[in-house]
């Protein structure tokens, strides 16, 4: 097992709206964002058990989660306010490899978390592709102001380029259709966790019948596993 920082708590600096979605704010203190397609773990205020967000923004002194009120842990860290305070753990896992010589992001509903730190990292303003399930959701493009957006009944799958190195992140029919496209695209993806650090199996997934175990295999694995 890996060895772990400890989990260290953080003030809330504040949240907005993004269509449906709440786009949290936390004080960094010392802790490193890490590589794009990473996690932290969040405390849900009032739950047992913590959740896994990708981090979506790293401005200076600031640590930013992008999160979808589904259920009662997204909730309640949707409901938190300026000054309020969490433990975080992380950055855990593995993100996307940065070494693309022709970047194309490709991101699906909520799983557009990413892309933002994702798109900064890598320098410039990589093209990137956004499909929403509608124009409500879509608002959340404005995290990626140049971003090529469609909204259901069209699919982001008829918008990629399927010669670039695709990276991309959203649900998991997204994600097996990018993999048909594009075999060498890096796919992010999604499953509930309740450790982090690969001690419960919570977040095992098959892909082409092995199962991998996404908070330490992935989240970001190969398309061509």
């Amino acid at each position: 097992m890996p060895s772990l920082a400890p989990r260290s708590r953080h003030r809330v600096t504040g949240s907005e709206r993004v269509g449906p979605y709440t786009l949290l704010r936390l004080e960094r203190g010392g802790v490193d964002p890490g590589i794009p397609g990473q996690f932290f773990m969040l405390e849900a205020p009032g739950r047992l058990l913590p959740r896994p967000f990708s981090l979506c923004l790293a401005p200076p002194g600031e640590l930013a989660f992008l999160v979808d009120p589904v259920g009662p842990g997204t909730v309640a860290l949707c409901a938190l306010r300026e000054g309020d305070e969490i433990a975080v753990l992380g950055p855990l896992g593995h993100g996307y490899r940065l070494d693309a010589e022709r970047p194309l992001l490709v991101g699906g509903g909520i799983g557009i978390a990413p892309l933002p730190y994702l798109a900064e990292t890598l320098g410039g303003s990589p093209p990137v592709v956004l499909g929403f399930r509608s124009d409500f959701h879509a608002v959340a493009a404005t995290l990626l102001p140049n971003a090529q957006v469609c909204v259901e009944p069209v699919y982001v799958t008829e918008l990629i380029d399927p010669t670039a190195d695709v990276l991309a992140c959203g649900p998991e029919p997204m994600l097996e259709a990018v993999r048909t496209l594009c075999p060498d695209a890096q796919l992010a993806w999604e499953a509930p966790m309740a450790c982090g650090y690969g001690a419960c199996y919570g977040c095992a997934v098959e892909i082409d019948g092995e199962l991998k175990r996404l908070c330490v295999e992935g989240p970001v694995l190969r398309a061509a596993a």
